[in-house]
């Protein structure tokens, strides 16, 4: 009788990853509150991240490739509710027409279309908007008082912030002619949306900044514009981009060893193959730090650090001559092999996949009157894995800042479903967790009369191991991360893990 080997990560149940909603929400259902919710704290909380794994008989191979879905919870007078409905993309309505997977994703290839001639992949090179994915699963942000699903697609999808309702589809190639863009644009304090893209100048690709200016009464994508510009490092590959940073002068750009083969992309949309099949690791070479100016548009200078991959900056500030910039590296980009459907599945007998996970909060402090290419050596801000890290982004963004939150990275941790507080200055951490629990993306709501940095709540969807059709609103005291209250639901399928949001206090929703 052969042996049962034990698995290497017990505390972390991979399945929080690979459910599939059944059935969406689409009138609001009660939650079952405990604990007390604070009466100031009313408003939306909008969630978006994979919903379906499935197409008919047919499965998809990545994370990224699951069909975007949205969640609500509205928060009024100490009371919850919960929706959920699968965001309406072009992709989704034609792979649920015709139940099997018929566009190409990140890391599934659909079936072949004996329709489509090679002159019909060729002409589609030069509309990303229609012939690839536009699958908006990442996260959701605000332009002035619409908010909108993005991914890193140069197509974006309005939603009704009250019935999930998907409204419009936006091609930014029309507006702005992006190729691509981050998922993470920057809302400004005045409203003004900025985000960097790839775009086509004079004929040469370069890395672009986008601003989005905000207008009550206007189109804030009629009045788009590009402000600041940098060559790519390397022509054929310019470097993927999930997130960028902005200070009070500039805007900052990490430039790092994962790049997107151009020639690849090409072939790939040719022969339909999957985009992760593009992404082109270069390990001998540092990672770069590009400054380009807010008030020229033009690059100013460029820093060099340890080779490492990055999702999410955390945030970046200027003070005293120096930028500081902090962000959750890791030491090569294996995380997005780990995203794999067969690579969850199996992580239990994979000794390497926690290392693949294994993000680290790392500081960057660059003196503004270095040289260019100056080397810049990373510090560590505390060691546990953090991802997905939030601030007190309204007033300190792009600012000197203290306090970061978190999820935690490390499957392998006694409690893998941490949520995380860093305090930057001191280099120590808080934590919450719950044995079977697994946190989103924890939100920071500020309380409304707040004078300290940290004077409010954090947020956070959850869903649980055992009970795959629960989900719940967590609710923590920001500077204890004690906890407050909770609202908990039955949901009449699977409730799978988000990724990122939005909170929208009432007088915006």
């Amino acid at each position: 009788m052969a042996e049962h080997k034990a698995d290497y990560y017990p505390n972390c149940d991979s399945s929080v990853w690979l459910r599939s909603c059944e059935v969406e929400v689409t009138e609001p259902i009660e939650g079952l509150i405990t604990g007390k919710i604070p009466p100031w704290l009313n408003g939306t909380l909008l969630r978006n991240g994979p919903g379906s794994l499935k197409v008919g008989s047919m499965r998809f191979k990545h994370l990224f490739d699951s069909a975007a879905l949205l969640h609500r919870f509205s928060i009024q007078d100490g009371r919850v509710t919960y929706q959920c409905r699968f965001l309406r993309s072009n992709t989704y309505k034609r792979n649920r027409a015709a139940q099997r997977i018929v566009v190409t994703e990140f890391g599934t290839q659909a079936v072949p279309d004996p329709c489509h001639t090679i002159f019909d992949r060729v002409a589609a090179l030069f509309k990303p908007g229609d012939s690839i994915s536009d699958n908006a699963m990442i996260s959701l942000y605000p332009f002035g008082d619409q908010v909108y699903a993005f991914t890193e697609a140069p197509v974006i999808h309005r939603i009704d912030t009250l019935t999930l309702d998907t409204l419009e589809r936006k091609d930014l190639m029309e507006c702005v002619a992006l190729v691509n863009h981050t998922s993470h644009p920057h809302v400004m304090s005045n409203g003004d949306v900025y985000n960097v893209g790839m775009s086509i100048i004079k004929g040469c690709l370069r890395h672009v900044v986008v601003k989005f200016p905000f207008t009550e009464k206007g189109d804030m994508f009629k009045e788009a514009h590009i402000v600041g510009s940098m060559k790519t490092r390397w022509m054929m590959h310019p470097a993927y981009m999930h997130t960028f940073g902005i200070t009070q002068n500039y805007f900052v750009i990490v430039e790092q060893p994962l790049s997107v083969s151009l020639y690849r992309t090409f072939r790939n949309q040719l022969s339909n193959q999957p985009l992760a099949s593009s992404l082109k690791w270069f390990p001998q070479h540092k990672t770069h730090v590009v400054l380009i100016s807010r008030h020229t548009g033009k690059e100013i200078n460029r820093y060099q650090t340890d080779t490492l991959f990055f999702l999410h900056i955390i945030n970046c500030y200027e003070k005293d001559r120096s930028l500081v910039v902090d962000l959750c590296t890791y030491k090569d980009a294996k995380v997005l092999d780990a995203m794999y459907i067969h690579a969850i599945e199996s992580m239990q007998s994979n000794a390497d996949y926690a290392e693949w996970f294994r993000a680290r909060p790392k500081r960057l402090e660059i003196s503004l009157d270095a040289p260019p290419l100056t080397y810049i050596q990373p510090k560590l801000l505390v060691d546990l894995g953090c991802e997905t890290p939030r601030i007190h982004y309204d007033l300190y963004n792009g600012r000197p800042y203290r306090y970061f939150y978190a999820i935690s990275s490390d499957v392998d941790a006694e409690h893998p479903g941490l949520i995380i507080k860093v305090d930057t200055v001191m280099g120590e951490a808080k934590t919450w967790w719950e044995t079977d629990c697994y946190p989103s993306e924890p939100v920071f709501i500020p309380h409304p009369d707040a004078k300290e940095e940290d004077e409010g709540v954090v947020i956070s969807a959850l869903v649980f191991g055992t009970d795959e059709c629960a989900t719940g609103l967590l609710v923590l005291d920001a500077a204890t991360l004690t906890e407050l209250a909770r609202a908990c639901f039955t949901t009449p399928s699977p409730a799978p893990k988000c990724l990122h949001g939005w909170f929208l206090p009432n007088n915006l929703t």
